[in-house]
């Protein structure tokens, strides 16, 4: 099992938030999700500047299993 920093927040839907140095919030996909998705075929970014709403759909995951939503921790910009 790895060791999970103190300062990531994990939401329900797997997906984890850091807050980094510079001010900006570096956000994830836990070790769990990433295995049980598999091997990714296709990964769709927002495009920078793009204004996102927290609970809304950031970026979508295909794997060779299914497809997958990763949703916004939090409000903000894609930076």
């Amino acid at each position: 099992m790895s060791e999970i920093p103190g300062d990531m927040k994990f939401l329900k839907s797997h997906e984890w938030a850091c807050l980094e140095n510079d001010g900006l919030l570096r956000v994830g996909l836990s070790d769990h999700a990433q295995s049980q998705l598999g091997e990714l075929v296709y990964v769709e970014l927002p495009e920078i500047g793009v204004s996102v709403d927290a609970g809304g759909t950031l970026a979508v995951l295909e794997s060779v299993k299914s497809a997958s939503d990763i949703y916004a921790p939090v409000s903000g910009e894609v930076v």
